[in-house]
């Protein structure tokens, strides 16, 4: 087996293709660097690439590096290879027509790999520009970046949970469910009334985000997720007639889901043990309204019956993937 290979790409972004050429050139060497060329205000940027590549291939030694070079010149590239490796590679890898010429300077021999790009018929200029038809070619930390994410809000018992899980079957993907609903139950179950700390909503708001996040790398180009750390500080504020800081500065810095579905009140209440403010529905309701506005957060209102607001969220969320 030879000792050490080299791979040098774009990865902008990483797909299945990338993967067979990486996992191909892992299985013939003992030690893999993979050199990630970034330039300025690419998107996704060269540092999530070099990231994900890590995720994706944990036992290869990635290495991120600035664009600078002229792409045809395949000595200057051979020279500065060696010098951020610090060694010449045995083996080079490529899917291109230029491998010859750089494994020539480079000293070492080259391995082309799936040139015609028949065993993945895929390209980061195709995922680029719709990733939604090539959602089969991305691995999972690709795939939470481009998913949309969708949240449902709204005041109690406006058919918000129903609404979500109806949403989450409709798009065959991911629903992440109202983690502050599952904690607040346990806490009735445990001491028989609410008794809250701002504390415990800092938790909640923090793993709700942490599961929209691991949630997104399985989802199926949507996210459908039954509220967010943005609700929880509200809910903050319907306990504590104030906001937190803290939760606040949690739902600031999450990522803002591409559309919020905010339920209307226009329904019957309905109580199920648990709820608790049926009296303060209009209040909550607009409390959505405006901190939505006053955040940038879009947002779409629905209305009308179950079967109205199921058909409005579906022609919503279908505009966010054409």
């Amino acid at each position: 087996m030879l000792k050490r290979g080299l791979i040098v790409g774009k990865f902008y972004p990483p797909h299945r293709g990338h993967k067979y050429l990486i996992d191909t050139a892992r299985s013939q060497v003992d030690h893999l660097s993979v050199i990630v060329c970034q330039k300025p205000n690419e998107d996704p940027l060269g540092e999530l690439r070099a990231v994900w590549l890590r995720q994706i291939h944990p036992d290869v030694n990635i290495i991120l590096i600035d664009d600078e070079l002229d792409a045809d010149d395949s000595r200057l590239w051979a020279e500065n290879s060696i010098r951020w490796l610090g060694y010449s590679p045995d083996v080079v890898f490529t899917s291109e027509d230029y491998g010859d010429a750089f494994a020539h300077y480079l000293g070492c021999q080259h391995v082309q790999v799936d040139r015609p790009r028949q065993t993945v018929p895929i390209s980061g200029t195709a995922v680029r520009s719709n990733p939604y038809d090539n959602w089969d070619f991305i691995e999972p930390p690709v795939r939470a970046y481009y998913a949309k994410r969708v949240c449902l809000v709204g005041a109690e018992s406006t058919g918000k949970t129903t609404l979500a899980c109806q949403l989450a079957e409709h798009f065959h993907t991911i629903l992440v469910e109202e983690y502050g609903r599952e904690y607040s139950e346990r806490k009735v179950a445990a001491d028989g009334q609410y008794n809250w700390v701002t504390e415990e909503f800092e938790h909640i708001a923090k793993t709700q985000c942490e599961r929209e996040n691991e949630a997104a790398g399985r989802s199926n180009r949507i996210l459908i997720c039954d509220t967010d750390a943005f609700a929880t500080s509200i809910w903050h504020r319907r306990y504590f007639c104030e906001a937190s800081h803290a939760v606040d500065a949690i739902a600031a810095q999450h990522r803002k889901p591409d559309l919020y579905l905010l339920t209307d009140i226009n329904t019957p209440f309905v109580q199920d043990g648990t709820r608790d403010g049926e009296h303060i529905r209009e209040w909550m309701h607009q409390m959505f309204v405006t901190l939505l506005t006053e955040t940038g957060r879009s947002f779409k209102l629905l209305d009308g019956n179950f079967d109205d607001r199921l058909q409005k969220a579906i022609h919503h969320i279908e505009k966010l993937i054409k």
